[in-house]
């Protein structure tokens, strides 16, 4: 049976999921609309260099900053399947609840994909394909996937540290998973956008091909596999590491004789 606040947590991870794709896939959008202007007809994936990145990865890392601290409290503040269905298979949420949230988490990505558009008309598709991520130049489908396994596998390992974690600090969730999504960003960016999420492609994706945009559906499972395995390997690493970890005495190295 779904926990009996399952209605509010299942409205949390929409919004949190909706600002995250509304504001993060924005930024793309904005900066691509923004290069456009400059160098008319330069088409989707037309980034400048690692500035536009490190911007990029600022808009997403604040928002789940942001959103932990806000919605941390009631709902955990996942905001990603690959994190729920990491936690998932280390018994941290139930199946039922972890159904709510995925959905939940599509739907938000899909409205925020929505509004984006509504927002800034035909050009967001157009030009800024609603931010959805693809491979970069160059860049094969499994290296794709190994690159959004080890993006997410990071990102994973320090949920597991600093929120799951009962010996975890207080009050550092927010910053600490924030800048961990936006560092992933800027080293992944140019590489197949960074998703490090199945929501926050499945939205874009979803707009582009009801809107009339490009269809990227053939790397769907890059963002799919690629962060769900990352999730589940991170958390069952994790889980063995600090199992039976008060036993140990911590080491000490800089103690003096």
């Amino acid at each position: 049976m779904a926990s009996c606040n399952i209605g509010k947590k299942f409205i949390a991870e929409l919004i949190g999921t909706f600002l995250l794709v509304f504001i993060g896939t924005g930024a793309a959008v904005v900066t691509l609309l923004i290069g456009d202007s400059i160098a008319p007809g330069t088409g989707i994936g037309a980034l400048g260099g690692l500035g536009d990145w490190i911007a990029i990865a600022l808009a997403f890392g604040l928002t789940v900053m942001a959103c932990i601290y806000v919605f941390g409290k009631i709902s955990g503040a996942h905001l990603n399947p690959a994190v729920t269905i990491g936690l998932l298979v280390t018994k941290n949420i139930s199946l039922i609840d972890s159904v709510y949230y995925i959905v939940a988490q599509c739907i938000g990505a899909a409205l925020g994909s929505l509004l984006l558009f509504v927002c800034l008309g035909a050009p967001a598709v157009a030009i800024g394909g609603l931010g959805a991520t693809a491979p970069g130049l160059g860049v094969s489908y499994i290296q794709a996937m190994i690159a959004e396994c080890i993006g997410t596998f990071f990102l994973m390992l320090v949920v597991m540290g600093v929120a799951v974690d009962e010996k975890a600090e207080p009050g550092f969730a927010g910053i600490s998973i924030g800048m961990t999504v936006a560092t992933v960003i800027v080293v992944l960016g140019a590489f197949t956008g960074a998703s490090i999420n199945p929501a926050r492609t499945f939205g874009p994706y979803l707009m582009d091909t009801l809107l009339g945009g490009a269809n990227l559906w053939a790397y769907f499972p890059i963002y799919v596999i690629g962060p769900i395995a990352g999730a589940v390997i991170a958390a069952l690493v994790y889980a063995y590491l600090a199992k039976g970890n008060d036993a140990c005495a911590l080491p000490q190295p800089f103690q003096e004789e």
